[in-house]
């Protein structure tokens, strides 16, 4: 009863901060604006431009598609960088007495299963997503799987070691034109796919799954999705700190964004693991002649994101494939696509996200037995689930970085609640012995993407 009030007393928190945000005023967004309204956050503003001009805000991604009065925006939402924020998540829990669509047993809920016949029960049920933004997502061991399940110490009453529940951040619906792969382990990104090929069995997996459809959308219905989600670029434009991201010769805000140029393997690594260059994002190299401390801080942080050494081992997808047991990097080793952030190639990623050292109490710890004698831990299998491979459990792909300061909390499962969280992780992971000043630096620049 106690954790429950206390989480409700939250809510109520949230729900008044939050609302004040949505309501104060912010009249000088400017000519790039094009008429798109910029959405405040904590950082700033973030904003969204649309290559087909107008937001159409009719169309079948903001219908509801299936029988539980969901559609696309229930988990993209234009606000939050058509993600899903735990703190608008919580205002419409409050607003809507836990009816919204978002709260429907089949994957907002930690299990189908959970008791939901009490208003506490029913907070308790959608713990995930009203703390983390996490959806459960249900996944089958593959039948050719060089691995099993021996056992689950979840908090959650889902615990099958077959039909595998694990919990995961909804990633942005919006500068998709840079994806490499679609869905954090890659499972609508099957090999031979086109782009189009794959956000087209996202949104028909999305509509007959999470939406709970009867009968399986048309065409139509899903080039209209892709479309919409393929016309948005979003970043942010407005930094509380540095002003407007477009001043001084900087090129910050979606608008450049949309101008970026960008093919698969842009920038990819060679066989000594370094990228064609290091100085993945320039967006900010102006202000390094900037008057304003606030502006030469962000254009700190971009240089130390493109040239802080960073001793890279141990990383699997990386390290092991390359045959390199240490590589002498930086941020933008991974995060090579030029201004965007991402992997500029499909290749998903074990850099200890889902490690049993990084385990949160409210996420399940899965005991896994690989057929080469090996005892794995982990809070999520990963690519593991879609490959079969034991090799694969803990991997995942590097998400896009613009609009970061929209979306919190980060990685695939919410597990670090700021960007300071993020850095004090890498800290952690691979001993960048940041001082306070460079992680200030770092997390200014990462708040104007």
């Amino acid at each position: 009863m106690t954790q429950r009030m206390y989480l409700t007393c939250a809510l109520g928190a949230i729900l008044l901060i939050g609302t004040g945000a949505l309501l104060s005023s912010h009249a000088a967004a400017g000519p790039a604006n094009r008429g798109f309204k910029p959405f405040p956050d904590a950082s700033g503003e973030v904003q969204t431009l649309s290559v087909g001009g107008a937001l159409n805000q009719q169309g079948p991604f903001f219908q509801a598609q299936g029988t539980n009065g969901r559609s696309c925006v229930t988990c993209h939402s234009n606000r939050t960088a058509w993600a899903l924020a735990p703190w608008e998540v919580q205002q419409r829990y409050l607003q809507s007495a836990g009816t919204d669509p978002l709260f429907r047993p089949v994957d907002g809920a930690t299990c189908p299963n959970d008791d939901f016949s009490t208003p506490g029960a029913r907070l308790s049920a959608y713990r995930l997503v009203l703390s983390k933004g996490l959806i459960r997502i249900g996944l089958p061991v593959p039948a050719n799987a060089d691995f099993s399940i021996t056992a689950v110490d979840t908090p959650c009453s889902c615990a099958d070691t077959q039909n595998v529940s694990v919990y995961r951040r909804p990633l942005p619906a919006t500068n998709l034109r840079f994806l490499t792969t679609v869905m954090w382990d890659g499972r609508e990104s099957p090999a031979g796919n086109t782009l189009n090929d794959s956000l087209r069995s996202q949104a028909f997996d999305a509509i007959m799954g999470h939406e709970q459809a009867a009968t399986a959308p048309s065409n139509a219905v899903l080039d209209s999705i892709v479309a919409f989600e393929r016309s948005l670029y979003t970043a942010q434009v407005l930094d509380h700190a540095a002003g407007r991201l477009e001043a001084e010769g900087a090129r910050g805000g979606p608008e450049p964004l949309m101008q970026q140029p960008f093919f698969i393997g842009i920038n990819n690594l060679d066989a000594q693991g370094q990228p064609g260059t290091p100085d993945v994002f320039d967006l900010y190299r102006a202000w390094n002649h900037s008057n304003q401390p606030d502006r030469q801080s962000v254009a700190r942080g971009e240089a130390i994101f493109n040239t802080r050494p960073i001793t890279i081992s141990g990383v699997a997808g990386l390290n092991d494939a390359l045959g390199l047991p240490v590589i002498l990097g930086t941020c933008s080793t991974c995060h090579n696509t030029p201004n965007v952030g991402d992997h500029s190639v499909p290749g998903p990623l074990n850099i200890g996200t889902a490690a049993a050292s990084e385990r949160t109490p409210d996420l399940p710890l899965f005991t896994v037995q690989c057929k080469d004698g090996s005892t794995v831990q982990t809070t999520d299998l990963g690519r593991a689930l879609i490959s079969g491979r034991c090799s694969d459990i803990g991997k995942f792909k590097g998400p896009i970085l613009r609009a970061l300061a929209a979306r919190a909390p980060y990685f695939h499962n919410g597990s670090a609640a700021s960007l300071n969280d993020v850095l004090a992780f890498y800290n952690r992971r691979f001993n960048l012995n940041l001082s306070q000043q460079e992680t200030a630096d770092l997390v200014a620049f990462l708040n104007t993407l």
